[in-house]
């Protein structure tokens, strides 16, 4: 949990540094942070892919899964339904930020994949990067929304926490081969989410999430069938 808890707490010292900074900050430097920030998000997608896919004992499962995956998530339309429930925080400018760094913050697949690799390899990169690209965000969203954008920390430490513990939970039933493929899914994600953020294209990454389950189900059922 160090790297959640990290996570959490830069959040915070973001929202306090762009309250303090609230009338100083121009557009023109809001967008270059933001920038650098999706260029480093890209990286980390490359770097996992790169790094997992020549493992991969099913070369195009990732394929299948993120077709599978984007179908279920639309048919649920869980990006929708996500902002729906963000947007019930409260009225007025303060939950327009509210919604925004909610959003921001836990939809990014860094936020899902990172705890998940915490609790199964003690790696804190993701959740570390992640962090600093949320004390960025956070700043510059409480320069325009002000304080009240630190309250977003304490929904990102109970999302991240779920995918913690979670993960711990069914650590014994996560062999190497499922992880390599769920890394494999985790890191296009990831660098659709930087993608986004540098406005190359919109994608609707919660709507993938159901990805990361399509090779679970599919090993289990192979080694049910084969077993």
């Amino acid at each position: 949990m160090l790297g959640t808890i990290v996570n959490a707490v830069l959040i915070v010292v973001g929202s306090l540094i762009g309250s303090v900074c609230k009338r100083g900050m121009k557009e023109s430097y809001q967008d270059i942070l933001m920038q650098g920030m999706g260029l480093a998000v890209v990286a980390l997608g490359v770097f996992a892919i790169s790094k997992h896919m020549p493992n991969s004992q099913y070369p195009v499962l990732f394929i299948v899964s993120l077709a599978l995956g984007g179908v279920i998530g639309q048919a649920c339309n869980l990006e929708n339904r996500f902002n729906r429930i963000v947007s019930t925080f409260s009225k007025g400018n303060l939950a327009e930020g509210l919604s925004t760094a909610v959003l921001l913050f836990c939809i990014g697949t860094l936020s899902i994949v990172g705890p998940i690799e915490s609790a199964l390899n003690g790696n804190q990169t993701y959740l570390l990067t992640n962090a600093i690209f949320d004390l960025v965000t956070s700043i510059v969203l409480a320069a325009t929304f002000g304080l009240g954008i630190a309250l977003s920390a304490v929904v990102l430490f109970c999302w991240q926490g779920f995918f913690y513990f979670t993960a711990k939970a069914v650590s014994s039933y996560i062999t190497p081969e499922l992880l390599t493929e769920i890394s494999i899914i985790g890191g296009v994600l990831i660098l659709s989410s930087g993608l986004s953020i540098l406005g190359v294209k919109k994608f609707s990454t919660i709507n993938l999430i159901p990805s990361l389950l399509v090779p679970v189900i599919f090993l289990v059922v192979k080694n049910a069938v084969w077993s």
